[in-house]
C-alpha cells in the first residue's frame, strides 16, 4: 500500500481515541483500514463505489462513515486531538477567521433543498440545514466553510453555509464552534485571545461581539467606512503599525484552506449531506493536528 494517511505514528495517537463496537452482534473490520480508505475517498475525490478493494468492502466504508458523521464521532475525535494538543501548549490563541468556497459537484446536489420540494421531503432528507448549506453565487451551486484558524494554521471551528452568504454575518457563529476540551477539570477554551480577520468582517456589531467577549481584534475597516465617518466624524479605529504588525499574521487561515483542499473531496463537494461534509472537514482536520503537533509530542 502506497502514500498511506494513516501511518504507524498517526495511528498511535488515533488508535487509543477510536469508538468500540459495544452492543455490536459482530465486531467491527479493523478500524486503521477503513480509515486508510475513507482518506483515500476524500484524497482522490472518488466515488465511494471506487474505493480499491483492499481497504474492504466500499459499503462497509460508508456506512461507517455516514454513521460515525451521524452520532458525532468526527467532531469528537477532532476535539480530542485540540485537546491534547491544548495541554501539551501547542495552540497558538492568536486566532484568524476567513471563508473559501467549495463547488458542488451536480452529484452532490441531487436531493430537495429550501428552493424546490415539500416541507415533508426536506425533513426526510435527514439534513441539518434546510439548504444543505447549497448557495447559488456567481459560481453557481457552492458551499462557503467559514473557519477558525489557531496562530499555526490549524483547524479550531468551522460553520457550513450556502455560498450566497455573506462573511461578516458568520464570525460570531464560527467562534462559537471553538470549543477545546481542558485536560482536566474546568470547562472547555471557547475564548480566543485575538482574532484576526480580513475586510469582510469589519462591522460594528461584530466588533461590539469581541468585546463583550473580552476577545481583542484586528480588523482593517473598509474604504467606505473609512470615507463614511469623514463625513459624519466617530471614533477612528485603531489599526496603526504595531495593529498592521499583528495582521500579517492573518495568512494562517488561507494556508490552513491550503491544506485542506490539496484533499480533492474537500475541494469539490460531491456529499448530499451537510453534515457528511462536514465530518470530512472533520477528518481532514484531525489528520492535520497529529501531524503539525501530536507526532512530535509522542
Amino acid at each position: 500500500m502506497t502514500r498511506q494517511k494513516i501511518s504507524d505514528e498517526v495511528w498511535a495517537v488515533l488508535e487509543p481515541l477510536m469508538p468500540t463496537a459495544t452492543g455490536r452482534s459482530c465486531p467491527w473490520t479493523d478500524h486503521r483500514l477503513v480509515m486508510e480508505g475513507m482518506a483515500w475517498k476524500f484524497r482522490t475525490g472518488a466515488p465511494w463505489r471506487d474505493v480499491p478493494e483492499r481497504f474492504g468492502k466500499w459499503n462497509s466504508i460508508y456506512k461507517r462513515f455516514n454513521r460515525w458523521a451521524g452520532d458525532g464521532t468526527w467532531e469528537t475525535l477532532l476535539a480530542e486531538v485540540q485537546k491534547q494538543a491544548d495541554v501539551a501548549g501547542k495552540i497558538d490563541w492568536v486566532v484568524s477567521i476567513g471563508s473559501t468556497i467549495a463547488r458542488v459537484h451536480q452529484h452532490g446536489a441531487t436531493l430537495p433543498r429550501h428552493t424546490g420540494g415539500s416541507a415533508e421531503s426536506q425533513e426526510s432528507a435527514g439534513r441539518a440545514a434546510p439548504d444543505h448549506a447549497i448557495g447559488r453565487s456567481r459560481g453557481g451551486l457552492t458551499t462557503k466553510v467559514h473557519l477558525v484558524a489557531d496562530g499555526r494554521g490549524r483547524p479550531l471551528g468551522l460553520v457550513l453555509t450556502g455560498g450566497n452568504t455573506a462573511d461578516t454575518t458568520m464570525l460570531a457563529a464560527t467562534l462559537d464552534d471553538i470549543c477545546v476540551p481542558r485536560g482536566g477539570l474546568g470547562c472547555p477554551q471557547t475564548r480566543p485571545d485575538r482574532v484576526l480577520a480580513d475586510k469582510g468582517y469589519p462591522s460594528k456589531a461584530n466588533r461590539a461581539w469581541l468585546r463583550a467577549r473580552g476577545a481583542a481584534a484586528t480588523i482593517p475597516e473598509r474604504d467606505d467606512q473609512i470615507a463614511h465617518r469623514r463625513k459624519k466624524p466617530g471614533r477612528p479605529i485603531d489599526f496603526g503599525a504595531h495593529q498592521e504588525e499583528r495582521y500579517r499574521g492573518r495568512n494562517v487561515v488561507e494556508r490552513c484552506f491550503n491544506k485542506l483542499k490539496q484533499w480533492r473531496g474537500i475541494a469539490m463537494r460531491s456529499n448530499k449531506l451537510a453534515r457528511n461534509y462536514r465530518a470530512a472537514i472533520c477528518l481532514t482536520a484531525t489528520l492535520i493536528w497529529i501531524k503539525t503537533d501530536l507526532i512530535n509530542t509522542a
